[in-house]
């Protein structure tokens, strides 16, 4: 299991459509993943959990994964909320 805390570096923060592609991204790596904000641990593979939150740009967060490509899942996860891609 990793854990990764990262900062929303996306400009418009996390709305629907954004939320949509960081489903699509948590969704194509085997690992379980989860967003910790606060007291909230959320399955990033889950649109309305992640609408739920209510990101935005400059919010800090925990990347929780676990599963064989961990690693992987979590550089694909802090790739995307950099908005680095």
């Amino acid at each position: 299991m990793i854990k990764k805390p990262i900062i929303v570096k996306l400009n418009e923060g996390l709305d629907a459509r954004p939320i949509a592609l960081l489903v699509q991204e948590a969704s194509q790596y085997d690992s379980e993943i989860y967003i910790e904000v606060e007291n909230k641990k959320i399955n990033a593979k889950s649109i309305m959990g992640m609408m739920s939150l209510k990101l935005a740009g400059g919010d800090a967060l925990t990347v929780v994964a676990d599963g064989n490509d961990e690693d992987v899942a979590v550089n694909g996860i802090e790739k995307f909320l950099s908005n680095s891609r």
